[in-house]
């Protein structure tokens, strides 16, 4: 078993990691830049580093600085949260170079599905359902006309390399296509420092829907339902849910069945999230995410594992513990991401938090690592804590919801609290009628108000 584990992140995912070790019996290292120095998992670790200045690039990003923080305590392993180097294949090489256990897949599959296009053409070798689209990179502005034509508008544009909605754009129409296309490979150059794009047929109404799996990286492998994650705001996820409203059990073990043999015939290790866009009954993959997500714990919620302490074991070399027989779904999950923004203009809000208070009673849980007095630096993601509610049904899981949102105070900085409350009165949330583009079009709607 791992013995010491260097967590190589920051935030409430340092303090979800840091948990799961002690329950595990593991010691732990943070890592920290100076701008977080006071931070909760440095405070709760049993040992700190500073890896350098505030910049991401000069300490959470900086590999031989991690690198020698593991040296200097001895730690065996390394959990790299989300973001940050999570999904960095070079990463996971050099410390397999140095005898160092990487808490996450091969690097191998990380560099597969860190390309859109040969995750893509994988995952179609592997069975499962894909989005019509280019075979591969779109090279000229002549392919691009060529292949929209043939396939039909609207369509979408993507970075090989993208994430986060960057270098992807929709073209309607021929007339739309040549500036999407152009800024699609301007933006990802600019975003990823590579150009390559594809194209996929654009779906209108579709949701977003995923499935987490776990393998062990010995031909074995499960999956732990799906979260629908379709309330997005410029391709960013806000809420999250499982199991989905829109599915029925059959749906969900048709597709889980699928997803779970591709993982188990690529040998995959540790948890992964197959992504997908769902319409009129059909699923579409988009993506696969080869890390720990940050709506992990609805999952939890719902099948009563532990996900970070499951990577662990599969890290260690153990066989998964589970077969599929033995994953139980059971009620409901609702996550929402509470973020240091203004409610209305989700421009950042840093600063320091002056009092914090969290809901509890049955079914409320919280992920968060701030505190009162505690100063939100401005250098990083705004995402401050997560509101986790479970309930037998939707429907508790909802009133659930509404009551820890109203007990739920942070002041000194703004925060999204006000936004969820405001969610909670829309008759579409609450039937969960809703697809990827419903946030936005609400949010606009409200605005012209």
């Amino acid at each position: 078993m791992i013995e010491k584990v260097l967590i190589a992140n920051r935030g409430e995912i340092a303090l979800r990691v840091l948990r799961a070790c002690r329950e595990l019996g593991i010691a732990t290292v943070a890592v920290h830049s100076t701008a977080d120095e006071t931070a909760m998992h440095v405070r709760l670790a049993d040992e700190s580093v500073c890896i350098g200045p505030p910049p991401a690039s000069e300490s959470y990003l900086n590999i031989p600085a991690i690198l020698a923080a593991c040296e200097i305590t001895g730690a065996d392993a390394v959990h790299p949260g989300y973001g940050f180097l999570s999904e960095n294949a070079r990463f996971a090489e050099i410390l397999e170079e140095h005898e160092i256990t990487f808490i996450g897949p091969s690097a191998e599959h990380i560099r597969m599905m860190g390309d859109k296009i040969v995750a893509k053409q994988t995952a179609a070798e592997l069975g499962i359902p894909v989005v019509p689209g280019s075979d591969g990179a779109v090279e000229t502005l002549e392919d691009a006309r060529r292949i929209a034509e043939e396939m039909g508008y609207p369509v979408l544009i993507k970075a090989t390399a993208g994430g986060g909605g960057r270098g992807m754009k929709v073209a309607r129409s021929a007339e739309e296509l040549d500036n999407a296309y152009l800024t699609a490979r301007s933006e990802s150059q600019a975003a990823f420092g590579n150009d390559e794009v594809y194209i996929e047929k654009y779906l209108d109404r579709p949701r977003h829907i995923e499935v987490q799996v776990l393998g062990d990286g010995q031909g074995n492998a499960i999956h732990l339902g799906e979260r629908d994650c379709s309330l997005q705001r410029r391709h960013q996820k806000v809420w999250e849910e499982a199991p989905s409203p829109t599915l029925n059990a059959e749906q969900r073990a048709e597709i889980g069945e699928i997803v779970a043999n591709a993982v188990a015939r690529l040998g995959y290790s540790g948890v992964g999230t197959v992504e997908f866009l769902y319409e009129d009954g059909k699923f579409y993959f988009i993506e696969m995410n080869t890390r720990l997500q940050v709506e992990h714990p609805v999952t939890e919620q719902i099948t009563g594992l532990d996900l970070v302490q499951e990577q662990i074991r599969v890290a260690s070399g153990a066989p998964l513990q589970y077969r599929q027989e033995d994953i139980r779904f059971a009620g409901h999950a609702i996550e929402v991401r509470i973020n240091a923004e203004d409610p209305q203009t989700f421009a950042p809000s840093p600063g320091k938090v002056d009092t914090v208070h969290t809901p509890g009673g049955l079914g409320v849980r919280v992920d968060s690592a701030i505190y009162g007095g505690y100063v939100i630096p401005p250098y990083y993601d705004s995402l401050i804590g997560k509101l986790i509610v479970y309930g037998k049904t939707r429907t508790e899981c909802l009133m659930r919801l509404r009551r820890a949102l109203g007990e739920y105070v942070i002041s000194g900085v703004k925060t999204t609290i006000p936004l969820f409350e405001r969610l909670l009165k829309e008759p579409a949330i609450q039937d969960g009628l809703y697809d990827i583009h419903w946030l936005e079009e609400w949010l606009e709607a409200n605005r012209e108000e």
